[in-house]
């Protein structure tokens, strides 16, 4: 079996080739804590675990997510990305096995934290591929032809776990987890070439990493960006952490009936997504950005005074509004991430890598603090999305207005 995938003839077929496995790479993470959220029930009655315990093997997860996550990428500047990512795929199938054999809620725990360490590595990495072959619009096309495909997976992801919990309990959600990843492990070896060459890669010497990492997480222009991504993200995130107990207790659904929040939130990102790759090289990054934030706002103002008015708050009213949320959110994903992973051209590796830690942190927020304080209110979940985009909006007009912000071209 060969070392490396057969690197194409040509730049533009890697283009053409790299964003549906780009977006396979980019589903482990999604559906690591989406498909198991409909048997949070039977897992607390499996291992005789608290509400509240069950709900920390998502913190348990998010966290070392967010801790790897700073690591992903700096290895695969210096080891190339092929390999970091076909290790972290086998070892993601080996921890959700672990997972789908646990005999306690700590042993769960466990093996979601393993799971978590090593399940960002697709995503991350890939965004770091990306940028080693395309530039400016063609990068952002490629990261929007991506979303459009993992977009899918956090509707898919909760039905079908949903179901593999009724017909086989939730320890077959793990390993259909598991099977998931051999079935990429197998397709990145295959189809997946290397694209950082060994003359591009850097030292794994603790000195330059260390500067390089402090140069990171001093660098304003990538720590405001980063902080646009994480907000924006939040928004919508709160309502994906919440929805074990928001959905049935506020809603009134039964945990079949996650799709009343998935499918309108993916149609928007994808919506969102398509908008965004056909507007690359028409618009300019930031007029497209300013975009999703006029239908993020729209979307967060008509849904606090739905939530407000109306009493009680029943779908699809209660969740329509996180279509157009994500439609803004898809629109300006792509050239926000292209303009982060500029700030450190060579090392967009760990660019990435610090990218996913802040999204990740952010997520973990919001799983162990946030989401319980706002998932017994639907005004309060409003509330909790509106002040995300508030924020974001704010990072965001500092960022265009700082004197070092120089604006992505908008033709190729």
């Amino acid at each position: 079996m060969p070392a490396s995938a057969p690197i194409p003839a040509s730049r533009a077929d890697l283009q053409r080739r790299l964003p549906p496995i780009i977006a396979g790479l980019s589903i482990l993470g999604p559906f690591a804590i989406d498909t198991y959220l409909p048997a949070f029930g039977s897992i607390a009655r499996d291992l005789d675990a608290t509400p509240l315990q069950v709900q920390q093997t998502l913190t348990a997860f998010i966290v070392p997510f967010a801790l790897m996550a700073l690591w992903h990428g700096a290895l695969s500047d210096a080891l190339g990305r092929r390999r970091v990512v076909l290790v972290g795929l086998v070892a993601f199938a080996v921890a959700s096995l672990g997972a789908a054999t646990a005999g306690s809620i700590e042993a769960l725990w466990a093996w979601r934290g393993v799971q978590g360490a090593v399940a960002g590595v697709g995503m991350t990495v890939g965004r770091a591929v990306v940028r080693d072959v395309a530039d400016g619009p063609q990068a952002q096309r490629m990261l929007s032809q991506a979303t459009m495909f993992f977009a899918i997976a956090p509707a898919v992801a909760p039905i079908v776990g949903g179901w593999i919990d009724a017909l086989a309990g939730w320890r077959s959600v793990f390993g259909f987890l598991a099977a998931v990843s051999l079935a990429m492990t197998l397709f990145c070896w295959r189809y997946l070439p290397e694209t950082l060459p060994p003359e591009q890669r850097v030292s794994m010497r603790p000195g330059p990493m260390a500067r390089a990492y402090a140069s990171l997480a001093t660098n304003p222009a990538f720590l405001r960006l980063a902080g646009v991504l994480a907000l924006n993200f939040g928004g919508f995130f709160v309502y994906v952490l919440a929805a074990p107990a928001f959905l049935p207790g506020v809603l009134g659904l039964a945990p079949t009936a996650f799709a009343w929040l998935f499918v309108p939130a993916v149609a928007g990102t994808m919506t969102g997504a398509f908008l965004s790759s056909r507007l690359a090289g028409r618009l300019s990054p930031v007029r497209t950005i300013v975009a999703g934030y006029a239908l993020m706002s729209l979307s967060v103002l008509g849904n606090v005074a739905q939530a407000l008015l109306m009493e009680p708050v029943r779908v699809p009213w209660a969740t329509l509004a996180l279509f157009p949320y994500n439609v803004g959110m898809g629109l300006a994903m792509a050239p926000l991430q292209v303009m982060l992973l500029d700030t450190f051209p060579e090392r967009r590796g760990m660019a990435a890598s610090g990218m996913a830690f802040t999204l990740s942190a952010g997520n973990a927020v919001i799983a162990g603090l946030v989401a319980p304080l706002l998932w017994h209110s639907a005004a309060a979940m409003a509330g909790g999305a509106l002040a995300c985009v508030a924020g974001a909006m704010i990072l965001f007009a500092w960022h265009v207005r700082s004197p070092s912000f120089r604006p992505l071209p908008t033709t190729p």
